[in-house]
């Protein structure tokens, strides 16, 4: 008898050891000490016992009994007295700790800027595949192989046929050969190419339009692009349009506006000229309506593109683009 009181004792020390909290403790005391615990129940059994061993077998149960009360109330005490330092550390009247919270990227912001404006104008947005098959990324749109124009943006393929799209143009095709004219479309999205300077990286995003319908003029798009530079910029904003060639567009024009880093004065961002290219521009060239089964006697459209972190650097006076991407929070915080 006297081992197992022993046992009793040696278990619930050794459950005590591991216990955490005072919730724990006292269930442990209920399991020991309560009235149906494993003492109480072998105190109650000591009147079995024979005479002769009842007095030692009773006195050893009552000497067990003090012994994990006392240990118990003691650790208790030590438990809540931890606690209860714990809570005095805490100053409940300092006020809470705000989370921080993210915001949009300054080429998002400006990405979602453009296509409002564009939507307000009647335009809806489209997008595309940015893994392109060769057909609808240059053929197309008028490029066929081996033509001089691949040149600079035959770049990432993935196989001989399937190419990350160089431009946001590819778009165009895949809408109009869904859908009969008019056409007011917008396609935003990320386009690859080989370049990496102060104003171009291997990867960035453009925002490209096209609009077909009868009657559709060259000063039908000067003027939709008059409109977009004043409101995304100013209204006092200089713009030119100045001749260039697009092999999807004939004619075509790049639209360069005044520079917003140096007022016209000439800086690296502008290569000293005083003015900045922001888009391409031009009327659909007929062989483009031609592939996608368009009547070129009877419809007419515009097409433009603009890079996203082009537009970015004047609006926010930037005059690195790489700066987009090295994601230091100091530099997008400002935005």
């Amino acid at each position: 008898m006297e081992k197992t009181i022993e046992q009793i004792k040696e278990e619930a020390i050794k459950e005590l050891e591991y216990a955490s909290d005072p919730e724990s403790i006292k269930a442990i005391s209920v399991r020991y000490l309560g009235r149906k615990g494993a003492v109480t129940r072998y105190l109650r059994n000591v009147s079995n016992l024979p005479k002769e061993i009842r007095p030692k077998a009773g006195k050893k149960a009552n000497e067990t009994k003090k012994t994990l009360e006392t240990l118990f109330k003691k650790t208790l005490k030590q438990l809540e007295a931890a606690a209860d330092e714990a809570d005095r550390r805490l100053d409940v009247s300092l006020p809470g700790r705000l989370v921080p919270q993210g915001s949009l990227h300054p080429i998002t912001q400006i990405t979602h800027q453009i296509s409002n404006i564009f939507i307000r104008l009647g335009f809806d947005v489209a997008e595309g595949p940015e893994v392109e098959t060769d057909y609808y990324n240059f053929e197309a749109l008028n490029i066929p192989k081996n033509h001089p124009a691949r040149d600079m943006q035959d770049t990432f393929y993935i196989s001989k046929n399937i190419v990350l799209r160089t431009h946001t143009s590819p778009t165009q095709p895949r809408i109009m050969e869904k859908q009969k004219p008019p056409v007011r479309i917008i396609s935003p999205g990320k386009v690859y190419r080989c370049d990496s300077d102060l104003t171009h990286t291997p990867m960035f995003h453009q925002v490209e339009g096209l609009l077909v319908d009868e009657n559709v003029s060259f000063g039908d798009l000067k003027g939709i692009l008059t409109t977009f530079v004043h409101q995304m910029f100013d209204p006092e904003t200089s713009l030119r349009f100045r001749p260039s060639f697009f092999p999807f567009t004939e004619p075509s024009a790049e639209v360069d506006i005044r520079c917003v880093i140096c007022k016209g004065d000439g800086c690296r961002v502008c290569s000293k000229t005083g003015w900045l290219e922001v888009l391409g521009s031009g009327m659909v060239h007929p062989a483009v309506f031609e592939n996608v089964g368009y009547d070129t006697t009877r419809y007419s459209g515009f097409a433009f593109g603009m890079g996203v972190e082009r537009i970015a650097m004047l609006k926010y006076g930037i005059d690195d683009i790489r700066k987009y991407f090295q994601n230091d929070l100091r530099f997008l915080r400002q935005f």
